[in-house]
């Protein structure tokens, strides 16, 4: 018989109280101890929180647990990234909240899945790939390629270009987050686009450290025009 804590109401409760606490480090040790293919249920639903900071947690819980399982069972892991490519597909009839924030941190955790799946993130930019209608969509699309960026920046340089037009986004956390995403990828091109933002006082609240923070768009553009700056010719 199985162990009470390992059944799936018991697995629920548990990864729910993991993510109320606040050590993000003793959060991901316990977790990746735990059936990943039990406990992504729970951790996908928290992707929905309308807490940002336990769906911050959650986005990052994702990444560790299925980059951990990825190293024991890459199909496994494989059909957890085709679940959040399915949320996202209009013929799902849902909204896939989270679940480009989850994409790209996987891919940031685990090589083998970014260079299967980095293009797949890329077309979710593209107007003539699969793009994102929603802004909320976008701006979790635009932030997971600069997460996956930071750590390899080869696999998601050809974002660059894609990324221009969210520069001139009605919304401001979609410009913010594409102006911080450019700097990120170093993507000279955006030079001009991002010295107009500097006059762009809008504030906005992201999570490029995966914990919510408050800033303007105009320190986002100059912060990406100093990461321009300090590239060698």
């Amino acid at each position: 018989m199985e162990a009470p804590e390992r059944t799936g109401r018991a697995l629920r409760k548990r990864v729910a109280g993991l993510l109320s606490a606040g050590d993000v480090d003793s959060i991901l040790c316990q977790l990746i101890e735990l059936p990943a293919r039990k406990i992504i249920n729970p951790l996908i639903l928290a992707l929905y929180s309308g807490d940002e900071e336990t769906r911050w947690r959650a986005v990052l819980s994702v990444g560790a647990v299925v980059a951990h399982l990825a190293q024991e069972d890459m199909e496994s892991a494989r059909v957890i990234m085709r679940r959040f490519m399915w949320s996202l597909n209009d013929e799902s009839g849902g909204i896939g909240w989270g679940a480009p924030e989850a994409m790209g941190e996987i891919m940031a955790r685990h090589e083998g899945l970014a260079r299967e799946f980095a293009p797949i993130l890329i077309s979710y930019l593209r107007e003539d790939g699969n793009f994102l209608e929603l802004e909320a969509l976008q701006r979790g699309a635009v932030w997971a390629v600069a997460r996956a960026g930071q750590v390899r920046p080869d696999l998601f340089r050809a974002a660059g270009p894609h990324l221009l037009p969210y520069l001139e986004s009605t919304d401001p956390a979609v410009r913010g987050l594409a102006a911080w995403s450019l700097g990120v990828l170093g993507f000279r091109g955006a030079r001009n686009k991002l010295e107009a933002l500097l006059a762009d006082h809008a504030e906005i609240i992201i999570a490029p450290e995966h914990r919510p923070i408050a800033t303007r768009v105009s320190r986002l553009a100059r912060e990406a025009l100093n990461a321009l700056s300090e590239q060698p010719a």
